[in-house]
């Protein structure tokens, strides 16, 4: 067998340095990489703009690794605007990280400068969204402290209510007042009104929050935004969300693949003849698929508006079980995640009953 000729072949030029940076909340660790793969600097450097911007402004085109985490999105902005290649690596395709025996930032820094030198593949690259949809989700991340602060201190006072024996009148969470206080004992109203107008009072800001991202979607996404709202379950807070995390439609392949970019898809560990049923992964952000969670429950729900998503779901209720609803409302919810991508990226209009529609024509041909 001939070899290939290789000799009048020219490999592209790859960067001069490959650098792996460990960051920390306070100052970074990093390791340089010469050509030949040897360790020319290790140092430490400060996590603030002006020092990142000073210590690596100097340096020509580089190829830098760093973990994604908290600074990873405005850092690896600031290394791409200093003309770098940067990879941010994904902690869960990094075991050599996360599970070595002596661990430690100096390590670390060291195995993404060899894993981005050999194949930066290995790093499981993620891509950050832009500065500007990560300033507009900021409204929505805001809300979600603020919700999850109010069902904190409204979960307080029914647990200590309880505690004495009484208990609080139900009621929905954004009309929870003291007025609830009023059918019990003068004595378990006064410590407990103090839980209850902080929790009005979060009331009243979620409602200005909602307002504002109200305003954000019709601004400047009121085109998709628009499109994701058609289904019944999917309000102002979700197509928003929805749409600034994934940030471009065509960042994913196909809409199937959303389910798995959201972490909605179960888990594989096949090996041979074995191939157990998993939880699901879990991966993606998580407010957006807890949020897609809750739209599914809304389109199961009592109220939930009849489609063929529904249908599918209550079928999948019906095959009984012990975690039957639970496997369904994630199944559901995996689909609407499909679903809203479809929307988005496509030019079709929503028919809640499509798939019924089309499965009834199909009938009728076959009798006639």
């Amino acid at each position: 067998m001939k070899k290939a000729n290789t000799a009048g072949s020219k490999r592209a030029p790859g960067p001069s340095l490959t650098i792996g940076l460990d960051l920390g909340d306070r100052s970074s660790r990093y390791c340089v990489l010469d050509q030949a793969g040897e360790i020319a600097l290790e140092q430490e450097v400060e996590t603030r703009r002006e020092a990142l911007q000073k210590r690596f402004g100097a340096l020509a085109g580089s190829r830098i690794a760093l973990e994604a985490g908290t600074h990873s999105g405005w850092v690896a902005r600031l290394l791409e605007g200093l003309g770098h290649e940067v990879i941010v690596a994904n902690p869960r395709h990094i075991p050599l990280l996360t599970m070595h025996s002596a661990k430690s930032d100096e390590l670390d820094a060291r195995t993404l400068a060899r894993l981005a030198r050999v194949d930066p593949q290995l790093l499981g690259p993620i891509q950050h969204r832009g500065e500007s949809a990560q300033i507009q989700l900021l409204t929505v991340r805001s809300r979600a402290v603020l919700v999850e602060a109010r069902t904190k201190l409204i979960n307080a006072a029914r647990g200590l209510t309880k505690a004495l024996g009484y208990r609080l009148p139900a009621a929905k969470a954004d009309a929870v007042t003291t007025g609830l206080l009023s059918g019990l004992p003068a004595l378990i109203q006064k410590p407990l009104a103090s839980l209850l107008e902080q929790a009005e009072s979060l009331s009243e800001q979620i409602r200005k929050l909602d307002q504002q991202i109200e305003e954000i979607a019709a601004t400047h996404y009121g085109q998709e935004t628009t499109k994701l709202q058609q289904v019944k379950g999917v309000g102002p807070v979700i197509a928003l969300t929805f749409v600034l995390t994934l940030e471009r439609a065509e960042r994913l392949s196909s809409s199937r693949a959303v389910g798995c970019y959201l972490g909605l898809r179960p888990k594989q560990r096949q090996s041979g003849q074995s191939n157990p049923q998993l939880r699901i992964s879990k991966e993606g952000d998580h407010y957006l698929r807890s949020l897609l969670v809750q739209g599914a429950h809304c389109i199961l729900g009592p109220h939930g508006e009849d489609c063929d998503l529904r249908r599918w779901g209550r079928r999948l209720c019906e095959r009984g079980g012990k975690n039957a609803r639970k496997r369904a409302v994630i199944a559901v919810a995996r689909k609407l995640a499909v679903l809203l991508h479809r929307l988005w990226a496509g030019k079709e209009a929503y028919d809640p009953l499509y798939n019924a529609k089309r499965l009834q024509r199909a009938t009728l041909g076959a009798c006639a």
